[in-house]
């Protein structure tokens, strides 16, 4: 390996030469880096060439002749260039960096990798990892950032029933949709009262399943109780069920008319001396509809929090309740005290993570009675969140592709607001002891 100290190497040369990437490196005599750089990049400028500045320039006008542009594939295409483009001006950065670097080696006498063993041992020894990584960022890169990017986009078109490409072409209308949503009557008297029902679906049916999930948790816990193993497997069984079963089930069983909860719970409970319930609207009524989406939610999803929950219990120290109770402190104040605190501070982001897939539960509402009762406008039935009431307005006969992207952007910003701040005020993934 060349050690030979250079004065004279200029740094200001070796970056003006990859502006040029490849250039830089060649400068630094590492030919085999530097006619892979310049390889990349005549790539890079032959890819621009035939299919790049095309590709941006439909994603800017997206179609100009009406029945051969298709505006969705080009926005599309667009889309998938851009990409492309962060790509290379990452590697750009890189080659740059890369190149300033070695020719401050050159001038300090530190070692420099020239010949191509020499760099590819260097690979091997220093960027092992990175070649690992690196495919795994760029499939990301397609497979998550390209949806996102197109929904996005998609949030800014009017791209609904009446501009169906090619037929049509698509516009750009700006902040359009966003105003429909938030000032248009009809959008905006459903927004408001879906999204104050997806909040208080989210908090009700996820605080069910969490409470239930701890107390069943504590109470197998206690050593008084017997049949605990029993027990344990009789509350797993919602978790082991499908949930796309159980919920179907559960439609069938909260049926107004031959559901087994009103022909047979309801009447059986009358037995009992000072009940008298009548025959409940399950389906019919959204009052009813809401309540009984919460319940079945909270039995399908304790199961979780009683197996994780359990496996904190056991990691809590019996010293603890024993100084607890030398002290003289109650089942109760143990309970505030030792096992809530602890069990918080350990599973205080899977709480979190729990709201936020309740926030998304798409199959709950859709299975049970597919967002219904009624409708509050829009296209939105009574018991519909935010996401169902998205599936809807693109399956409809009427699709308004560009409300539910952009009503897709205003989810994803409460959902990451909310979970971000909760993370910060929780310390959730402080690694700090």
């Amino acid at each position: 390996m060349e050690q030979t100290k250079r004065p004279n190497h200029s740094v200001a040369t070796a970056t003006a030469l990859s502006l040029f990437p490849g250039l830089g490196q060649i400068y630094n005599k590492q030919l085999a880096k530097g006619l892979i750089f310049v390889t990349i990049t005549l790539l890079f400028i032959y890819e621009m060439y035939v299919f790049g500045f095309s590709a941006i320039r439909g994603l800017i006008t997206l179609g100009e002749v009406l029945g051969e542009d298709h505006s969705l594939f080009m926005m599309i295409q667009g889309s998938i260039q851009v990409i492309i483009i962060v790509i290379f001006l990452i590697f750009y950065y890189f080659n740059i960096v890369d190149a300033r670097k070695t020719a401050r080696n050159w001038q300090t006498g530190f070692p420099v990798n020239t010949t191509v063993n020499q760099m590819f041992q260097s690979v091997y020894d220093n960027g092992f990892p990175y070649l690992l990584i690196i495919p795994a960022y760029v499939f990301m890169a397609f497979a998550i950032v390209f949806p996102v990017m197109v929904t996005i986009f998609m949030a800014f078109m009017n791209y609904d029933f009446q501009n169906m490409p090619p037929a049509n072409l698509l516009d750009w209308v700006g902040l359009q949709n966003f105003r429909d949503i938030f000032f248009l009557s009809s959008y905006r008297s459903a927004f408001l009262s879906v999204l104050s029902w997806t909040l208080i679906w989210t908090v009700c049916a996820t605080t069910l399943q969490i409470v239930i999930g701890i107390f069943t948790a504590v109470m197998l816990n206690q050593k008084f109780i017997r049949g605990r193993r029993f027990f344990g497997v009789i509350f797993l069984l919602p978790w082991a069920v499908p949930a796309f079963i159980t919920i179907l089930s559960f439609s069938n069983m909260f049926n107004d008319s031959l559901g087994a909860i009103n022909t047979q719970v309801i009447p059986f409970l009358n037995k009992l001396p000072f009940v008298e319930i009548g025959r409940i609207a399950w389906k019919t009524n959204a009052t009813w509809t809401k309540v009984a989406i919460i319940l079945i939610q909270g039995w399908l999803g304790f199961p979780y929090i009683y197996v994780m929950v359990t496996s904190i219990l056991q990691s809590i120290s019996e010293d603890l309740y024993e100084a607890a109770r030398i002290d003289g402190a109650g089942s109760i104040r143990q309970f505030r005290h030792i096992t809530l605190p602890t069990i918080f501070s350990v599973a205080a982001p899977v709480f979190i993570t729990q709201y936020t897939g309740n926030f998304n539960n798409f199959s709950m509402i859709y299975l049970f009675n597919d967002g219904g009762p009624g409708s509050v406008g829009g296209g939105a039935g009574a018991t519909d969140i935010l996401i169902s009431w998205i599936y809807k307005l693109t399956t409809n006969t009427t699709p308004q592709f560009s409300v539910a992207a952009a009503l897709t952007l205003v989810i994803s910003v409460i959902v990451i607001s909310v979970s971000l701040i909760v993370f910060k005020r929780t310390n959730a993934f402080s690694m700090e002891d």
